[in-house]
Formats: C-alpha cells, structure tokens, sequence
C-alpha cells in the first residue's frame, strides 16, 4: 500500500477563489455597468409615464383653485361699487 502525498498548494486562497475573483474582475464591472443601464433607462421610463399623469393633476388643482375665483352669474347681473375709488 502506497500513499503519495501532494505538496501542499502555494497559494491555497487563489486556488479556491479564483472563479469568483475573475468574475468580479474581469466581467463583474461589464455586468455592473450593464446592469446601471437598464436602471437608468428604467428611470427615464417612468418619468415619461408620470410626466402626463403630474400634469394632470396638476391642471386639475388649477381648475379647483381658480374656479372659486371666476365670477359668477349674480355678480355679473348686480355689480356694486365695491373697490371704486371715490
């Protein structure tokens, strides 16, 4: 019965990380800068969707506001002296 024994590793950490040090290396930065990307494109997205949607609300909270300050009928028909110089 024979029993070779290996020398052990030189560097035992590079071998046992080295797949995820060459993917976070070599490629991680290419997926990271693809992944910012599609986040940023996403964003634009949205804000072409909520764009129309803030604008109407914010020309209904016009409507809402200036509308008490439209005459109304009985002022039109009854005019009064109120803010004539005199």
């Amino acid at each position: 019965m024979t029993t070779h024994t290996n020398p052990p590793p030189r560097l035992p950490m590079v071998r046992r990380f080295w797949k995820p040090a060459f993917a976070t290396g070599a490629g991680g930065t290419a997926v990271v800068l693809w992944l910012d990307e599609i986040l940023l494109f996403g964003e634009e997205i949205l804000a072409l969707i909520f764009l129309p949607i803030l604008a109407g609300v914010l020309y209904l909270l016009d409507i809402f506001i200036f509308k008490s300050q439209m005459p109304r009928r009985e002022d039109l028909i009854n005019p009064t002296d109120k803010g004539k110089a005199t």
